[in-house]
């Protein structure tokens, strides 16, 4: 069953079309369809997991655009989310 979706072949992150257990593998499906990925934590319906491994001060990309900055190491599979991420929304520096 399809669990998560890329809407971008640029896309680091993949979201969620329903709530995702820890520990499972969703089927990823766009332009970066995956199966595979264990997801570290549970992870919302609407929330983002990272595709692969990025490192602290990464782009975090989503539908092609960047969203924000990594604040920290953010592992494959691991939730995606303002723990681990700074918008550059609004800032005035980007």
């Amino acid at each position: 069953m399809v669990k998560a979706v890329v809407m971008n072949e640029k896309d680091n992150v993949a979201t969620a079309l329903c709530d995702i257990s820890e520990g499972s593998r969703p089927v990823v499906i766009g332009f970066k369809s995956k199966q595979g990925i264990m997801v570290k934590s549970n992870i919302p319906f609407g929330h983002k997991f990272a595709l692969c491994n990025v490192p602290e001060n990464e782009h975090i990309i989503k539908y092609g655009e960047v969203i924000g900055v990594s604040t920290s190491f953010i592992e494959a599979g691991e939730y995606v989310h303002v723990h681990n991420v700074a918008s550059l929304r609004g800032r005035g520096d980007h």
